[in-house]
Formats: structure tokens, sequence, C-alpha cells
């Protein structure tokens, strides 16, 4: 069943973010626009790349008020461990949340039961913590960015938009579309 939609859960975790181990809670999604991105494992091939390119784009996502939030099932000290000894990492400003118990992972329906390792899901909440988007890869198709914060651009007009929805394509100051009657069958 699909997650969009629905609010996320009631949830406690522990991440790495700055220096420091904080909580995370669904709390922490609410009041401001969130994407969490779900990858398999520290110290692997794609994972850096897909954060990294996060990273890359923090400041574009800060400014369209979206906290950005990675989580594997790796613990809080291992992200720290990671952030430590890798170039790439160590420039992540964002949460890395850690789920050794799984509970994020099968909350978001994205856990390999088999590997014990996340998949690479991406999940765009609103400020009221409902999922408004969701993609899930395959381990070894990484995740571009960019198209995120088009997706969530996406999102926010529609919000701030009742009744206009932004069609296949759109972009920022594109024009968007009213459904109604007389659309019916003329796109």
């Amino acid at each position: 069943m699909s997650l969009v939609g629905k609010k996320v859960e009631p949830f406690k975790a522990q991440a790495y973010h700055n220096g420091d181990f904080v909580e995370v809670t669904e709390q922490n999604f609410l009041g401001k626009w969130s994407i969490v991105c779900f990858y398999p494992a520290d110290f692997t091939f794609v994972c850096p790349t897909e954060l990294e390119d996060l990273q890359d784009h923090y400041a574009t996502f800060k400014e369209l008020g979206v906290e950005v939030y990675s989580v594997s099932t790796d613990t809080h000290f291992t992200h720290k461990a990671w952030h430590d000894t890798s170039p790439t990492i160590s420039k992540i400003e964002y949460v890395m949340i850690g789920d050794p118990s799984h509970q994020l992972s099968r909350m978001f329906d994205v856990l390999d039961e088999e590997q014990g390792l996340a998949q690479r899901g991406t999940f765009i909440i609103d400020p009221d913590g409902v999922i408004q988007a969701v993609e899930i890869n395959a381990d070894g198709i990484g995740r571009k960015a960019s198209a995120l914060i088009d997706k969530i651009k996406a999102a926010q007009y529609v919000r701030n938009h009742p009744g206009e929805v932004c069609p296949a394509k759109w972009q920022e100051g594109a024009e968007t579309l009213k459904p109604s009657l007389d659309l019916v069958g003329k796109i």
C-alpha cells in the first residue's frame, strides 16, 4: 500500500549531526518540508555519491525551507566514523539517522529483510508530517538531488495553490493546470 498521503508515524532514532549525537523523532518533520533519503549502508560505493550530491544542493534545499535527513541501518556511531574518515562524507551538514533496529526502514517500507539493509527510498514530507512523494530505486541506481528540487518546488506550489496541479516537466514559473470538466479530453 502506498505511503503517499500518510502521516509519518511516531518514532525515536539516534543520529549524527555536525559533530554531535542527536535524537530525531517524527516531530522534527513538523513545520517545514523534509526529505528523507534511505540508503543501504555506510562505507559503500553508490551511497557516498548520492549523499555528496544532496550536500552539494543542501543550500538550495535550505532556501526552499527543506531539511534533509539521510537514513541507513548503520548506527549513529558508524555515521560519525564515516564522516570522520571519508573526504566525501565529511562535507555533510545534514542529519544522518541511524536505524540499526530497522524501525524506520520498516515504517517507510524500504527494508530488504533478507539483507537487513534499507533500499534507496526517497520521501518528501510536507510541514504537516504527511508524505507527499515516494521513490524507490534498485541498489545499483543512484539518485539525483536536482530532480528532488524540482519535485519539492512542485509539491510546495500545489500546497500553496489549491485547485492547481503541476503537469509533467513543470518548472517553477511555468503554467499549471486547473482540473475541470472543460479540460477533460483536451490535453
